[in-house]
């Protein structure tokens, strides 16, 4: 059976100036796939996501994503797609549930669709007794939990994740990770961006991104056996290393 595309990109170009923070990159994300956008900081891996989100417009190139053409159809790009950033989207002077009810009416929801998404979300993280609880007073582990719920909230077809799990303990990405299965067992696509090695082996497909260029990609196995290495840390440093 063919694969159903959610993201085709051709020659993806960013550019400020002569620095080209991401050069002439092409894939494809696969429906229902995690597929990990690895690379160390200043690799590219957030430039790219946020062309893929609409955030930015390409230099040159293009690209789709969930059927829409990522410069061209942005708006209604943002709509069928979720996006938690490095640095959150949560309102710190807001609660728990006043995040939820105000991204629950940006997306379009109901009150009550509001309402029963809220109710699952927090059952869920076991976190019906911090509802009312500022965001700011909330420990950074729980943020993520609550962001990246908030952000697919209306069942998006795709969610981005910009280095989910950066500054948490091994315990709390473990967690984190069983929220994103979920996803998938859902029925939504995500594509993650880490610079943990160890995550890649949470996925189902994997880029290595150096320098603005993908330089491989392919399944941890495939990755593992071309660079006959026995973990990614050591596929990442051969790849770098050129």
């Amino acid at each position: 059976m063919e694969k159903e595309t959610v993201i085709e990109v051709k020659n993806l170009t960013k550019a400020y100036g002569a620095f080209k923070a991401v050069n002439d990159i092409s894939f494809e994300v696969y429906k229902g796939e995690i597929f990990g956008f690895l690379g160390a900081n200043g690799a590219g891996k957030t430039t790219a996501i946020k062309m893929l989100t609409g955030i930015i417009t390409s230099t040159s190139g293009d690209g789709s994503v969930a059927g829409y053409n990522i410069n061209k159809q942005r708006d209604k790009l943002k709509e069928n797609i979720g996006y938690m950033s490095q640095k959150f989207s949560l309102y710190e002077d807001l609660t728990l549930m006043e995040n939820v009810e105000f991204y629950g009416g940006i997306y379009g929801l109901s009150k009550k669709q509001i309402i029963d998404k809220a109710t699952l979300m927090l059952d869920r993280l076991h976190m019906n007794h911090i509802k009312d609880t500022l965001i700011s007073d909330i420990p950074l582990g729980w943020k993520q939990k609550i962001a990246f719920s908030v952000a697919i909230i209306h069942d998006p077809k795709i969610v981005f994740l910009d280095e989910p799990t950066s500054g948490v303990d091994p315990i709390t990405r473990r967690q984190f990770w069983d929220l994103i299965y979920q996803a998938v067992e859902d029925g939504i696509t995500v594509f993650v961006t880490t610079h943990y090695m160890d995550e890649a082996e949470y996925c189902d497909r994997i880029s290595m991104m150096v320098d603005g260029e993908i330089y491989a990609i392919g399944s941890l196995q495939y990755l593992l056996n071309k660079y006959d290495s026995k973990t990614m840390d050591e596929v990442f440093i051969k790849i770098a290393r050129g």
